[in-house]
């Protein structure tokens, strides 16, 4: 046993300190970036934000609406050809990912959808347990087998793995143990480690060997995609904070509640309409039953389900993140999102912001 004493920070933990700028409008902010990776040698230019591969968040109509806006998505591991084949002309290949455990039908369903579409430019290796040998094995297989394909695997939190990752055949690795909304991996396991530390230990492994990583998990608001972006991560992945949308499909929940007022006039008690939409982590009981019909002896729920306000159409929610992250931009006189890490400075904090009122945004 061993104890590291350095300090380890979240996205709670820190504030951006504002720098002179020269900048005079959010609009003079270019969110679009232009990788070129490691072992497909493709290039691809977008705005580095990616959906997760989550029931509700990586489907088929939430990447139609991203990638509108030049944002990604990683579509949920269930997909199959027959899935893909009803969308072939409406998905553009450069902005979406096929998921895929590591398991023989997993393997055996990758290769079925990359045969059929051969357009498909990324595929996204995701499990919950980066840090296995089988896994690594198994990414260097599909390396071995498409050598020319932008390959996305995770998720690990240590520098020493994401260099692994990366020498068995990553282009960019995934980054997050246990920091999302519906994830109980910490609570579960006592497994996990700091968000913003992660990525700044895990971004200097990997562009060190000419790689990338995604920051996965953890952002709780727009100013914790900058701060991601800000430690040095090349992508941000969201699950929680493009849930509950129209794009996502899941069921609509509406209930009527009191809300403690009397209509004047009829002295009869108001109701409220509220709308909610149920979100859960991949690792979660409710996840495993669907995609699995059960959970299995040897293993517990690292996931958790909750009701979430309905929020209606996606467009706006991405326009509200884009819009957060070019004001943080113009705060610190970063003209582009390429710059936003040169110019970030981190302060220690106590406390984020007032919340007598909440946190100011809109439910």
């Amino acid at each position: 046993m061993r104890i590291e004493d350095d300090q380890k920070l979240d996205f709670s933990d820190v504030l951006i300190r504002p720098k002179r700028s020269t900048l005079k409008s959010r609009k003079d902010v270019n969110l679009n970036r232009t990788y070129a990776f490691r072992h497909s040698k493709r290039t691809w230019t977008g705005i580095p934000i990616m959906a997760s591969n989550m029931d509700g968040v990586g489907m088929i109509n939430v990447s139609l609406t991203l990638q509108e806006h030049q944002l990604f998505t990683c579509l949920i591991k269930t997909y199959t050809k027959n899935d893909l084949d009803q969308i072939k002309t409406k998905l553009n290949p450069k902005y979406f990912a096929i998921s895929t455990g590591t398991n023989q039908k997993d393997f055996q369903n990758l290769n079925e959808i990359i045969k059929a579409h051969p357009d498909i430019e990324f595929i996204c290796i995701d499990v919950a347990n980066g840090y296995s040998e089988h896994f690594g094995d198994f990414v260097e297989k599909v390396r071995k087998n498409y050598p020319k394909h932008t390959i996305i695997a995770g998720n690990v939190v240590t520098a020493d793995m994401t260099q692994e990752l990366i020498l068995r055949g990553a282009d960019i690795v995934k980054v997050g143990i246990g920091p999302g909304s519906v994830c109980t991996t910490r609570i579960q396991t006592g497994v996990g480690y700091p968000q913003l530390s992660a990525i700044i230990e895990c971004a200097d492994a990997a562009h060190g060997l000419g790689a990338h990583i995604i920051s996965d998990g953890g952002c709780t608001c727009p100013g914790d995609v900058a701060k991601a972006f800000g430690a040095g991560a090349d992508f941000v992945m969201l699950g929680g904070l493009l849930a509950g949308h129209d794009q996502g499909g899941g069921e609509v929940i509406t209930e009527y509640v009191l809300n403690g007022k009397i209509d004047l006039e009829s002295r009869k008690p108001l109701i409220d309409e509220k709308k909610y939409v149920r979100f859960y982590g991949m690792s979660s009981e409710t996840a495993m039953k669907k995609n699995y019909g059960e959970v299995a002896e040897y293993r517990s729920s690292e996931g958790k389900t909750v009701r979430i306000p309905y929020r209606g159409d996606l467009n706006h929610t991405v326009k509200d993140i884009l819009g957060g992250i070019r004001s943080t931009c113009t705060y610190v006189g970063a003209s582009s999102l390429k710059m936003l890490g040169r110019s970030t400075t981190f302060v220690r904090v106590h406390r984020q912001f007032n919340q007598i009122f909440g946190d100011g945004r809109d439910k």
